[in-house]
């Protein structure tokens, strides 16, 4: 695949090329959904330190299931991952104690290889003033609002998708949606924060 148009290579194309040995298929993958993937985290488990690590386990998992060939989600990678990345996010908090974590070593160094400056990048995003601000509105939102508003602002997901991976209806998630709005309106707006400014959610 040619590097100057790798880049604008559907998900499906990419995921292909990484089965057929092309790592910088799953590279290219990374680049473009990792802020989105990591937001997600971060805002469940609220821990910078915890998502970074629940973030590579992420990943780590993602390389496996694609090289074992159970990826069957054509034109929905990213709701893919969100949803193993809400798992893993509610496994950690069912979880009495923490226990280490443990990786294979090959995918380990893929993972690291591919990409050697994420954290660091991801440190950067969460260090940045005003997505920080806004962080901080929404963890503030209650628990199920704030699921719903961060699977459709940050993973793009439907209200269908929403729905069924949270198991209650379309209108209930549209209703959700629409109640963590209003109220990150209210929030901002308690702050003396600029019109509008709470709907700068990505």
């Amino acid at each position: 695949m040619k590097t100057e148009s790798i880049y604008k290579t559907p998900d499906q194309d990419l995921i292909q090329g990484f089965m057929s040995g092309d790592n910088k298929c799953f590279e290219v993958l990374l680049e473009r959904y990792k802020t989105k993937v990591f937001t997600t985290i971060y805002l469940i488990v609220k821990d910078r330190y915890i998502a970074e690590d629940l973030y590579q386990e992420v990943m780590i998992k993602v390389v496996k299931m694609i090289r074992a060939g159970k990826y069957n989600e054509e034109g929905k990678f990213l709701p893919w991952v969100v949803r193993i990345a809400r798992n893993l996010a509610i496994d950690h908090f069912r979880k009495v104690q923490r226990t280490p974590i443990t990786h294979d070593t090959a995918d380990h160094h893929l993972f690291n290889s591919l990409l050697p400056a994420e954290a660091s990048s991801e440190q950067q995003i969460i260090m940045d003033e005003e997505a920080r601000y806004m962080r901080n509105l929404i963890q503030q939102l209650p628990e199920k609002q704030r699921e719903v508003l961060v699977m459709r602002s940050y993973a793009e997901m439907s209200f269908k998708e929403i729905a069924a991976l949270t198991n209650v209806s379309i209108n209930t998630a549209l209703g959700r949606m629409r109640y963590a709005l209003l109220n990150l309106k209210k929030l901002a707006q308690q702050d003396g924060v600029p019109k509008g400014y709470e709907q700068r959610v990505y």
